[in-house]
């Protein structure tokens, strides 16, 4: 493990690291995928598994491998931790689910 400040990022699917920590860490790229950017640019990174640790709890989760610059937390990073976004906290709280009647 290495600590890493990300940005919270609901808007991306996966979790993003710089793919120099990763490969430090001694992890690899399983794949490398397309991926459509916010200003519309395709870019192509490489896709894989690494193991995420937040607040003493540790899961593995999809990472991309991303370039020196980007630390992103993801959205199925979020859901595998049950954390929410509380944005005007700006913080991760325990997200809660209320059961509906179908």
């Amino acid at each position: 493990m290495a600590p890493l400040s990300a940005m919270v990022d609901t808007g991306s699917i996966h979790s993003m690291v710089p793919e120099s920590l990763l490969s430090r860490l001694g992890l690899a790229a399983h794949e490398r995928l397309s991926y459509s950017l916010a200003d519309g640019r395709e870019v192509e990174y490489g896709y894989g598994i690494a193991r995420f640790a937040i607040d003493g709890r540790e899961f593995p989760c999809p990472v991309i491998f991303g370039p020196e610059e980007e630390a992103l937390l993801g959205a199925t990073t979020l859901e595998i931790f049950n954390l929410a976004v509380d944005p005007i906290g700006q913080q991760l709280l325990p997200a809660q689910y209320r059961a509906r009647p179908v």
